[in-house]
C-alpha cells in the first residue's frame, strides 16, 4: 500500500494552491486596473519575444505557457486579432504554422512589465525578504519548479516569466 500524505504535506499543499490563486488574482487586477489585458497576454508575448526570430510554433507556446491547447488556439486568435502577433506559414511543412510577435506586440509587453512588475512587487516582494525569497526558491526546486531557471531568464531578458 502507498503512503499517504501526512497531515503537514496535506497542509502545505492546500496553502501551496490557495496562495498561488490568491496572488495569481491580485496580480489580475492590478494589471486590469492599469488598463492591460490578461496576464496570460504577457506571458504569450514575453515567450514570443524570447524565441529566435520572435516565432514559435503554437504547440511550443502551449508548452511554455502550460496552458491547454484550446486556451493557446483563443489567446493566439485574440493576439492576432489585436495586432500583437502574426500568424505564418511554415515553408518547410505547409501544414504547419508559427506564430510571430510583432512590434506592437513588444511595445505591449514592455508597457505591461511596469504594471506586472509593481504587482510582483506589492504581493510577493514587500512581503518576502530577499532571504525568504531564496529560501522559497530552494523549496519549490524540491518540488520540481526549477527557480534558477527562471532566475537565468530573469537576467537574459530583464524580465521575469511568470
Amino acid at each position: 500500500m502507498k503512503r499517504k500524505p501526512s497531515t503537514e504535506a496535506t497542509n502545505a499543499w492546500i496553502r501551496l494552491m490557495r496562495v498561488q490563486s490568491r496572488v495569481l488574482d491580485a496580480v489580475e487586477q492590478d494589471l486590469k486596473k492599469a488598463g492591460f489585458p490578461p496576464l496570460a497576454w504577457y506571458d504569450a508575448l514575453l515567450e514570443l519575444s524570447r524565441a529566435p526570430s520572435g516565432e514559435m510554433r503554437p504547440v511550443e507556446l502551449e508548452k511554455q505557457m502550460l496552458i491547454p491547447q484550446y486556451s493557446t488556439s483563443r489567446l493566439i486568435d485574440r493576439l492576432v486579432d489585436e495586432g500583437l502577433a502574426a500568424r505564418r506559414e511554415c515553408k518547410i511543412d505547409k501544414r504547419g504554422q508559427f506564430v510571430e510577435i510583432t512590434e506592437t506586440g513588444r511595445e505591449l509587453q514592455k508597457k505591461m512589465w511596469s504594471a506586472y512588475s509593481a504587482a510582483i512587487e506589492k504581493h510577493v516582494g514587500s512581503k518576502l525578504s530577499d532571504t525568504d525569497a531564496i529560501k522559497l526558491c530552494g523549496l519549490l526546486d524540491r518540488l520540481g519548479c526549477s527557480c534558477s531557471e527562471v532566475r537565468a531568464a530573469a537576467v537574459r531578458d530583464g524580465v521575469p516569466a511568470r
